[in-house]
């Protein structure tokens, strides 16, 4: 018998036997094991390990089960070597050698048609979660998500009675209870009727913008967007073209005039603008409608943050109020559930929808399945409901704390958000950095998110950034602000 040398970490991120099985099925395909030589016994294991021997007894008869092991009587456990079949050897204790020099490698920049590595985007740590001050947007509060309800959830997703609804390649089709739920809850929410060959679902609404894009954005067309607006949605639209129009925002939304003739598509954000946080006048919305019935554009809304309404009476999407079938409307759970589960969805005309399932069945087919049935009973079951109110609650308070410390702290900098949503846009002091401030607040363990890349033309104000407090708790927004002010004195 040899011994198997790795450590548990029991870190709590998964089970211990989770964790020891990772370990032996890792040590067994890797060739940690003699196929010939019985495994440790449990009790000698367990021993070494810190860890309950019925814990090893349990993984090594799953893997007994599962085919990686073969329990001899009196000797022990060994390799099943039918499960080495395929598998490359390879000896961990050997270096990798050196690959021979390429005699004609490919310039590959020069092959890329386009380089979206070179566009302009908000970067964040990937490690956010642990800077104590993370003023960080589009991230959830793990201690807000009912991950109880969602594993219920989920469970019955995954059940046998629900293994024909996903695991089956459904081609180019979706979900129908989550097509059913969409279409009965969530639109009508925002004054939308839709039939079901009407929606489809994306991978979140990033993928629906994307879709859009290729769809209807060629060389020759000319796209409207908000200024400042949403950079990936514009480094999306400067694929296919590089007639992008950025217009400003005021105080009601989107500037609405003759500088909209001759576009070809606007895209707006008129429940909550990103970044400002400002909410499109009714009025503006019906002057916006009428000019694309008048220059004949199409309009691009992206619902974004509707859910996070918690200070007022919602007002009717953009789309709610299209007599002519001008208005796409895209939406999103990423923000009311979380941006992993990447689960979004479009409203159009069928003959637009149509075409649009045909394209996505060229790039993925369909969302996973078993994400849209589980998100669906979700929806079914009301936890969705619950979960948005408990946010209300809990956004309210931020939202309160925040708009009293940038008054204490940073006075006259910011606007307050009449929507609610989950951040303020700040206009910092005439000189103020805000990339230079963003950089120096790391240190601190403050993060916050620079404006510049919002903004698309040429020479943008660099004092704008952005708080967002969706994932921070009440308790650490003040301190977190101070440190900024701080830094700008």
């Amino acid at each position: 018998m040899r011994d198997i040398m790795f450590h548990m970490n029991k870190d709590g991120q998964i089970t211990i036997q989770a964790e020891l099985r990772q370990n032996l099925v890792a040590a067994i395909l890797g060739g940690q094991i003699v196929p010939d030589e019985a495994l440790p016994s449990s009790r000698h294991l367990a021993r070494r390990l810190n860890i309950s021997r019925n814990t090893v007894s349990i993984v090594y008869q799953a893997l007994v089960d599962d085919g990686y092991l073969i329990s001899s009587e009196r000797r022990g456990f060994f390799i099943n070597q039918d499960i080495l079949q395929g598998a490359v050897s390879i000896d961990p204790a050997q270096p990798p050698c050196d690959s021979p020099p390429l005699e004609n490698p490919p310039d590959w920049p020069d092959l890329f048609q386009v380089q979206p590595s070179k566009q302009s985007n908000i970067r964040r740590p990937a490690d956010w979660q642990q800077f104590p001050y993370p003023f960080i947007y589009g991230q959830v509060d793990r201690d807000l998500f009912p991950i109880v309800e969602w594993r219920d959830c989920s469970r019955q997703a995954l059940g046998r009675k629900g293994l024909d609804a996903w695991a089956a390649d459904s081609y180019t089709f979706d979900d129908p209870m989550l097509i059913d739920q969409i279409r009965t809850r969530l639109l009508p929410r925002r004054g939308i009727l839709a039939s079901e060959d009407q929606i489809l679902v994306t991978l979140g609404a990033q993928n629906a913008l994307y879709l859009l894009g290729a769809l209807l954005i060629g060389p020759t067309s000319t796209v409207v967007m908000e200024e400042p607006g949403y950079q990936a949605v514009r480094n999306m639209f400067l694929l296919n073209t590089s007639n992008v129009r950025p217009i400003t925002v005021d105080d009601n939304g989107l500037v609405v005039d003759d500088r909209l003739a001759g576009c070809d598509v606007v895209y707006v954000t008129p429940s909550h603008h990103y970044p400002s946080t400002v909410t499109m006048a009714l009025e503006r919305r019906r002057e916006l409608l009428a000019l694309a019935s008048k220059h004949n554009f199409i309009i691009i809304e992206d619902d974004y943050e509707f859910e996070t309404n918690y200070l007022s009476e919602p007002i009717p999407a953009l789309k709610s109020l299209d007599t002519n079938d001008r208005v796409i409307y895209v939406g999103s759970l990423s923000k009311s559930l979380f941006p992993g589960l990447r689960l979004g969805y479009m409203a159009g005309p069928k003959v637009l929808i149509d075409e649009l399932r045909a394209l996505r069945r060229l790039m993925l087919c369909h969302p996973p399945n078993n994400n849209q049935r589980t998100a669906a009973l979700f929806l079914s079951l009301g936890y969705h409901d619950t979960l948005i109110n408990r946010i209300h609650r809990v956004y309210r308070e931020r939202w309160q704390q925040m708009g009293c410390s940038l008054e204490r702290h940073l006075p006259g900098c910011s606007q307050v958000p009449s929507f609610g949503g989950t951040s303020y846009w700040i206009n910092g002091p005439h000189g103020l950095d805000s990339e230079h401030l963003a950089s120096q607040a790391l240190q601190y363990g403050v993060i916050l998110e620079p404006g510049v890349a919002t903004f698309a033309s040429p020479n943008p104000p660099r004092n704008f950034f952005r708080l967002a407090f969706s994932s921070i708790p009440v308790r650490k927004i003040e301190p977190g602000i101070k440190i900024i002010a701080g830094l700008i004195d």
